[in-house]
């Protein structure tokens, strides 16, 4: 037998006689994404609308294969699965269940009562009639080996019946499911939703796409009923009538690259994409990644278990999104300047087939030196990030202190310094504490509010003699990245650290900028101070000017509303509330010898 699995087509009501329809569709969509031809490979299409229609004889309905799994088995089976369906989602596009279409329900719960859809009513109702469907199918599949199972309509339906009870060596390579009605209650057939409450342990991964004009998806997926796996939206511009066809749905370029994933893996096209880079030097964006990456991979190695292997499932991730976003950002630049810059060999050598599971992720090498003035901002702002964004592990902080300490070791700058980093972020932290606790701010959960400020004030310049800078480079990189995730924070609390003028005053300042952004800034700004004193490094006197012009625009724009405002109004409390943090940070300058003309202590 072949090592390539069988396709399995589980066709819908009143499709099952458009065999070469949906195959010619398929094929040529297969066939324009450098996949081969569909015809080379072993197709099972079952016709059985004459069993939906009555049963010749009484036949046991099959039995349930999969075994009910242990707590823990339960639990590295739904990792291992979401692993699998992260890296399909990474391939294919993310998530969207739908809204649903008002009224959807009744009208397809309606449609099942009429003649037309009599089978699909039988199927539902009749146990006999199903048993007689699936022991039908299941004669025609192999006893051992994979298969890609692709339903459509109420083959959708009968494909998610099916799974749970294939034979115990017959694996599911990916299963595709096309215009399925399976969110509506109506077609929890033998409560089968309650069976398919965890993804079966013989299912690799399962994606459904819906089709706006689809009357029977309702514009909606089935994610909502079975919320471990991913739906896709589609369009496809055809008529409510046409919508709702196999053909129309096959046709598609990625439903079609779903399919192809299934059968045969990574297409030529997209293997020939991953190439070895550049002999080029790494830009400022570019070498913020790679220390991130490096700082990551080291907190790696230091966890154990089940916490080492959640943080490598991470950290795997969030690399071939960084990657991507490379690629995305130098597209984005290529098409604004007309001259695309390709990846440096160091940005080049990371990558990996994300959407192949079993695909080795290239280590992080060791960081390259950095003087320590120049190390300042960076370290600083890598110290209250997330590197792993927008995934959350709880880890002791004297872990990520030690995992800096080696970072810092790495690049030549010592392990003291490492250390210092931590104590710096601590003492800034402590100083703006007061009487309320402000937690060290992790830049990726500011979002879009601090992003805009630092597109608002422009630049970039986290090592002097980087050559890049201003409002266009982080412009472009966040529009390939976002303003969440590990990449945006860094590239959010870069700009706002290293940019000055009253053009950041006034956005600290802005009604628009909650408290936690100002205080993000006043604090990552204070210990990036207190970092330079401990090292002996001569202070940025920006840091002194960006908190007094900060202070100045804050208590105006006090002023102004608090002669007709309520005492209590929320906006008031704000405003106090940024004045107190300015003020503590201010006082801890003045306090420590670190504002401007003062001799450092």
């Amino acid at each position: 037998m072949s090592n390539e699995p069988v396709l399995l087509f589980l066709h819908g009501v009143g499709d099952g006689d458009q065999d070469d329809k949906w195959k010619t569709s398929l094929g040529r969509a297969l066939t324009g994404l450098g996949y081969p031809d569909l015809d080379t490979e072993r197709v099972i299409a079952p016709k059985y609308a004459h069993a939906l229609k009555g049963w010749d004889e009484k036949v046991s309905l099959p039995d349930v294969t999969t075994k009910s799994l242990s707590r823990d088995a339960t639990r590295q089976n739904r990792r291992g699965f979401e692993r699998r369906m992260g890296a399909v989602e990474f391939r294919l596009g993310r998530n969207d269940p739908g809204n649903g279409r008002p009224g959807g329900d009744t009208v397809v719960a309606v449609a099942v009562g009429l003649p037309q859809f009599k089978q699909a009513h039988n199927y539902l109702n009749n146990r006999q009639i199903r048993a007689q469907v699936l022991n039908l199918i299941l004669a025609r599949l192999p006893k051992v080996g994979r298969v890609v199972i692709v339903g459509h309509s109420l083959g959708s339906v009968i494909a998610a019946d099916l799974v749970p009870r294939l034979p115990l060596g017959l694996a599911v390579a990916g299963m595709v499911t096309i215009g399925s009605p399976l969110a509506n209650g109506g077609f929890d057939v033998d409560k089968l939703r309650e069976t398919l409450r965890e993804p079966p342990a013989n299912l690799a991964w399962w994606v459904n796409f819906w089709n706006a004009p689809d009357p029977v998806a309702a514009r909606r997926g089935v994610s909502s009923v079975f919320p471990w796996m991913v739906d896709l939206r589609i369009d496809t511009k055809a008529s409510v009538t046409e919508a709702h066809a196999a053909a129309e749905y096959l046709s598609n370029e990625v439903v079609a690259a779903a399919i192809g994933y299934a059968l045969f893996g990574s297409s030529s096209k997209e293997l020939a994409s991953i190439d070895k880079g550049l002999d080029i030097p790494v830009d400022v964006i570019e070498h913020m990644a790679l220390v991130a990456l490096r700082y990551a991979y080291l907190m790696k190695m230091r966890l154990e278990g089940d916490q080492q292997d959640r943080f490598a499932g991470a950290l795997r991730q969030v690399q071939a999104s960084v990657i991507d976003g490379m690629r995305k950002r130098n597209d984005i630049e290529g098409s604004e300047h007309g001259t695309r810059r390709g990846l440096p060999s160091a940005v080049a050598r990371l990558a990996f087939d994300f959407s192949d599971p079993q695909a080795h992720m290239p280590e992080s090498l060791p960081s390259s030196h950095l003087a320590k003035d120049q190390a300042v901002v960076l370290l600083t702002i890598l110290a209250s990030e997330n590197v792993i964004r927008p995934f959350e592990i709880s880890i002791p902080n004297d872990k990520w202190r030690e995992a800096m300490k080696e970072l810092t070791a790495e690049m030549g700058l010592g392990t003291q310094y490492g250390a210092d980093v931590f104590a710096a972020a601590k003492t800034a932290q402590e100083a703006l504490n007061g009487t309320r606790n402000v937690n060290w701010v992790k830049w990726g959960a500011l979002g879009a509010g601090a992003a805009l400020i630092a597109l608002a004030t422009g630049g970039l310049a986290l090592a002097a003699g980087a050559g890049l800078g201003g409002a266009a480079l982080i412009t472009s990189a966040l529009a390939a990245f976002g303003p969440g995730g590990m990449m945006g924070g860094l590239l959010t609390a870069g700009s706002l650290l290293t940019v000055g003028g009253s053009g950041l005053a006034f956005g600290l300042a802005s009604p628009g900028t909650t408290p936690e952004t100002l205080e993000a800034v006043i604090q990552s700004q204070l210990a990036s101070s207190i970092l330079r004193q401990r090292q002996g490094l001569e202070q940025d006197p920006a840091v002194w000017r960006i908190l007094a012009e900060t202070e100045i625009e804050v208590r105006r724009e006090h002023e102004r509303l608090d002669e007709f405002s309520d005492e209590s109004s929320p906006s008031l409390k704000e405003l106090k509330r940024k004045i107190e943090t300015i003020e503590r940070g201010l006082k801890y300058l003045t306090s420590n010898g670190l504002e401007p003309g003062a001799s450092s202590q």
